[in-house]
């Protein structure tokens, strides 16, 4: 094996390796995203209940989107998932029954992802489509 081919084979690992990490980076930086949303809308009741949003927009953009469902998983249940676990340790309460809804978009402020929260209110079984 010459020089310049380990050389060249480093390189592409390294390169490969760069790569591997902005795409974990995005996921990681949408989790956090949508952890800040909840902590900065809790709502404090008593010094036993914290109550915080139940719904949560993700909007992500178009490469976004696709890239992470290139990965194979449902994007919206990995987050509410994630969320959840969030919320459990912080000792909130929904304030209904949690979800995580994710949509393509061409206009988001960072070019990447915008994440916003509400309480979906008068929420029925019916309403949720298996």
């Amino acid at each position: 094996m010459s020089t310049l081919t380990g050389l060249e084979r480093a390189l592409e690992r390294f390169g490969g390796s760069l790569l591997a990490q902005f795409r974990q980076k995005e996921p990681v930086e949408l989790v956090e995203a949508l952890r800040k949303e909840c902590d900065d809308h809790i709502v404090v009741c008593s010094e036993s209940r914290t109550v915080v949003p139940n719904a949560y927009d993700v909007e992500l953009a178009e490469f976004a989107h696709e890239e992470l469902e290139r990965n194979g998983q449902r994007i919206d249940q990995v987050l509410t998932d994630s969320l959840l676990r969030h919320g459990e340790t912080m000792g909130y309460e929904w304030a209904g029954p949690l979800t995580v809804h994710v949509t393509k978009s061409r206009d988001v402020p960072n070019g990447r992802y915008r994440v916003s929260s509400h309480v979906m209110k008068h929420v029925r079984a019916a309403a949720f489509q298996h």
